[in-house]
């Protein structure tokens, strides 16, 4: 008895018309798939918006949810369809403010869980620097990046999500961190030369 309801038998009590089976998906994985939103969009506003987007159209497309796949990958996914449809809205409507926005939601970033993020940046503590860099990635890399070193989640679960094959989502990852590494390495020598200046 005391075995944890998967997530597999709510969806499969939300789809027999259980009322409130479909709330306790949404809240067990609201905060994840906030934490993505937000490594993707870079704006709290926006990835509240996404998040609650992501849930109605899970809910919406209950019935469509494949009993061989996985929730969370389900959820992955729409998370993901609704960040890209939200930045390419931003794109034809020409917010280059999202950027700014960016570096000043770049301290409260989505914090990354217990040792991930020193698999980014070798050894380095996580900084705005860190932050900045990832939202300056293209959007196919830093969503693999935010899925694997912020989300934990397997390469597996990241093809499974973005539909795309497992050497597709090894090579976006290792061109992402091979970015990051130039990235990171071109702020440090840009802080190092306003630090020289101060002096």
């Amino acid at each position: 008895m005391g075995t944890a309801t998967s997530d597999e038998q709510i969806v499969e009590r939300a789809l027999t018309g259980d009322a409130e089976a479909f709330g306790e998906i949404a809240q067990r994985w609201e905060r994840r798939i906030f934490a993505l939103a937000f490594g993707m969009l870079g704006r709290e506003e926006d990835a509240r918006d996404a998040t609650q987007e992501t849930f109605l159209a899970a809910f919406r497309n209950l019935r469509g949810f494949r009993g061989d796949a996985k929730v969370s990958s389900w959820l992955h996914r729409i998370a993901i369809n609704q960040c890209i449809t939200r930045q390419r809205r931003a794109t034809v409507r020409k917010e280059s403010a999202l950027d700014t926005e960016a570096e000043k939601n770049a301290a409260s970033f989505a914090t990354p869980l217990s040792h991930s993020p020193a698999r980014v940046v070798e050894g380095r503590e996580t900084t705005a620097a860190v932050r900045l860099a990832v939202n300056s990635l293209p959007v196919e890399l830093r969503q693999v990046v935010v899925m694997k070193e912020f989300e934990e989640l397997t390469f597996k679960e990241i093809a499974d999500a973005l539909d795309l094959p497992l050497s597709t989502v090894k090579s976006r990852l290792y061109t992402a961190l091979k970015q990051l590494q130039l990235r990171l390495h071109k702020f440090g020598e840009a802080a190092d030369r306003s630090g020289s200046s101060l002096k």
